[in-house]
């Protein structure tokens, strides 16, 4: 007799532990959160769904930075609501750097215990001349190790060494690993640009469910 091989994942019914908690489609807990960041220099409110569409309203008060964000959010698809009330009077510094953060934050908190997850992702974005590699591993390890040769110091008003502080305040507060590099580019806004498109496609692959392993910690250690 030939045994069957095919077996179906079971999912944990969530439902029944706690029945207020609401499920996604994957019969796993809604992973939409919201974070609050308040210091002397900004006030920041993230709310973030990991299970989006695309959608939301992006407000930093740095027009250049809210472009990049709608990247995410819509090569993510990843719902996202953020609110920026900071001192740019000064500089934007802060501002991109605690967007950075409470993104980061946001997004940690959200893929929760990481069960049933990719972990990895990839993605090659290319923009007119400029090509841009992004890899994402949730690892829970932060650390992001970035290569742009840029071709010129600011885009318009936005200073493109603010591009990094971003991605810093990101990774080490979203507990990723990130490795980014411009293959090719020599217009600033495309290299910018095309690797906030290659890292929204890298992300979402990491954080979309694996439909054969829903039950399963992506990593051999059984722990992040």
């Amino acid at each position: 007799m030939t045994a069957n091989l095919m077996t179906t994942a079971k999912i944990p019914n969530t439902a029944e532990q706690d029945p207020t908690q609401k499920l996604n489609l994957h019969g796993r807990p809604e992973r939409i959160v919201t974070v609050e960041r308040i210091t002397a220099e900004t006030q920041v409110t993230c709310t973030v769904n990991l299970d989006g569409i695309g959608q939301g309203t992006v407000d930093t008060g740095v027009p250049f930075l809210d472009h990049m964000i709608d990247q995410i959010k819509r090569h993510g698809l990843f719902d996202l609501d953020i609110k920026c009330t900071g001192d740019t009077f000064i500089d934007d510094h802060h501002s991109v750097e605690d967007t950075g953060i409470t993104l980061g934050q946001a997004f940690n908190k959200a893929l929760g215990d990481k069960k049933g997850i990719r972990r990895y992702g990839h993605f090659y974005a290319p923009l007119d001349e400029a090509l841009t590699r992004a890899v994402v591993d949730l690892s829970g390890r932060p650390g992001l190790h970035m290569d742009i040769p840029f071709t010129r110091s600011h885009v318009g008003t936005f200073d493109v060494d603010l591009f990094s502080e971003f991605f810093y305040g990101f990774v080490n507060h979203s507990w990723m690993t990130v490795h980014l590099d411009n293959l090719k580019g020599k217009n600033s806004h495309h290299q910018i640009e095309s690797t906030f498109k290659a890292f929204a496609r890298a992300l979402r692959m990491a954080c979309e469910y694996d439909e054969r392993a829903l039950n399963t910690l992506p990593s051999t250690k059984e722990a992040f």
